[in-house]
């Protein structure tokens, strides 16, 4: 049955290679259930409500992607996504929760139309393959960061932004002892290696009393405070047309750039970076923030976290159905859950950082108008921390090298294209 639906055998993968690297996503990624709730209840949101809806919207696009578009890539309600949610949206503009969502809802059909059209998928083939590289690139580095900050090595500074923590303590020093499992495991070929290390420092946090036994099972929360709640009246008012659009801008890109690295990674691209049933990929994260939002979460999207359980082995939607389980379980096991910390999951990140930044040796450094818009890309899109804003300002790059040395006759009209839609969107809505 898995070879009918999944063809694992065809992509040299087999069912326990699938299932380790579904749990080995799931892991990395479970962060969400906690995070995404607390931040909603921000706007005033039932919390446990949330907690359901970013469940159950997880699942339903983990499934369609699984299932359908046969890609081992995992959806959840989107870090970002749910800040301009609830900070930008109600906190910062003064609308309702309920007018959000229904905002989230348009931006949704909107986007399933662009995927069902093909449009995203001629945006996404419009992406030369210089640019799809430094994407992957720029990706890892943003994972990089996000692993120090979580870990603690890298903190906030007033008066040099960033700076080293204090390596000395607990947590930065088990991410570390994290980083170091995963690459002697895997350099061992122990597929599991990376879901090995991550539970072995939760346990170790548990015995270091870092972590609160909190349980194992409890029963899910109601859904009925957040579910159908959608206020269509106020989001049909104009000023919400622009919450719409850069609901649907960010999510846009953002996936386009996850899909990119995740299928690179997974050689699921053929020699010109294009991607086998794109079309269906496209509408997989379109389908659930539409679910989501009628249950009750913000914008649902695809997970560069993926790349962890694709790193172990993974490569056919059996990755995404077994990690649509997990969340649909995860609903009873909250408790349990909860103990693993961010440290823990901080070395898996990393280590997923270094293998996405392995692209930079595809890069021919030699021509400029090729490493100046890696170079951008791998740069802005960590310091910006933001993946739309670094493939923006790629694209920009891109096109202003290609011209400045004679080279414009490379840039494609969908370039050209994309690259003033950029420009347009930094000038009327950063």
């Amino acid at each position: 049955m898995f070879e009918r639906l999944f063809k694992i055998k065809s992509h040299g993968s087999s069912v326990k290679r699938e299932v380790i690297a579904g749990l080995t996503t799931f892991i990395t990624m479970v962060y969400i259930v906690f995070v995404n709730p607390a931040m909603l209840a921000e706007a005033g949101m039932d919390q446990g409500a949330a907690f359901v809806a970013t469940c159950i919207a997880a699942a339903i696009g983990c499934f369609i992607m699984g299932f359908w578009a046969n890609y081992p890539l995992a959806l959840a309600p989107g870090m970002g996504l749910n800040a301009f949610f609830t900070y930008g949206v109600v906190l910062g503009m003064g609308y309702t929760w309920q007018a959000a969502l229904a905002a989230v809802f348009m931006s949704g059909c909107i986007f399933l139309a662009l995927s069902l059209f093909k449009v995203r998928e001629w945006i996404i083939n419009a992406i030369p393959l210089v640019l799809k590289r430094a994407i992957a690139t720029g990706i890892g580095a943003f994972l990089a960061l996000i692993a120090l900050k979580n870990a603690g090595i890298v903190v906030a500074s007033p008066a040099t932004l960033v700076q080293m923590g204090d390596i000395t303590s607990s947590g930065p020093l088990l991410a570390i002892l994290s980083f170091f499992v995963i690459a002697a495991l895997l350099y061992r070929d122990i597929k599991s290696g990376v879901l090995i290390s991550i539970m072995l420092v939760t346990g170790i946090a548990l015995s270091m009393g870092l972590v609160e036994y909190q349980g194992v099972i409890s029963a899910p929360p109601s859904i009925a405070p957040t579910f159908m709640q959608l206020d269509f009246a106020s989001a049909l008012e104009l000023s919400m047309l622009s919450v719409i659009f850069a609901f649907l801008f960010v999510d846009l890109f953002d996936t386009s750039g996850t899909l990119v690295a995740v299928t690179q990674k997974a050689g699921l691209a053929d020699e010109q970076g294009r991607m086998p049933r794109l079309g269906r990929a496209l509408s997989a994260d379109s389908t659930a923030t539409i679910a989501g939002s009628m249950l009750g979460t913000s914008t649902t999207t695809s997970y560069i976290e993926s790349v962890s359980g694709v790193s172990v082995g993974g490569r056919t939607g059996l990755t995404a159905v077994v990690v649509g389980c997990c969340f649909l379980l995860m609903m009873f096991f909250a408790p349990l859950a909860a103990m693993v910390p961010a440290y823990a999951t901080a070395g898996a990140i990393l280590y997923v950082s270094v293998l996405m930044l392995q692209n930079l040796k595809l890069i021919d450094w030699d021509d400029m108008t090729d490493a100046i818009p890696v170079a951008v890309v791998l740069l802005m899109t960590p310091l910006t921390f933001s993946i739309a804003h670094g493939i923006a300002l790629g694209f920009i790059a891109y096109t202003a090298v290609k011209l400045v040395c004679n080279k414009g006759a490379e840039i494609s009209l969908s370039v050209w294209i994309l690259t003033v839609l950029f420009l347009l969107k930094f000038m009327f809505l950063s």
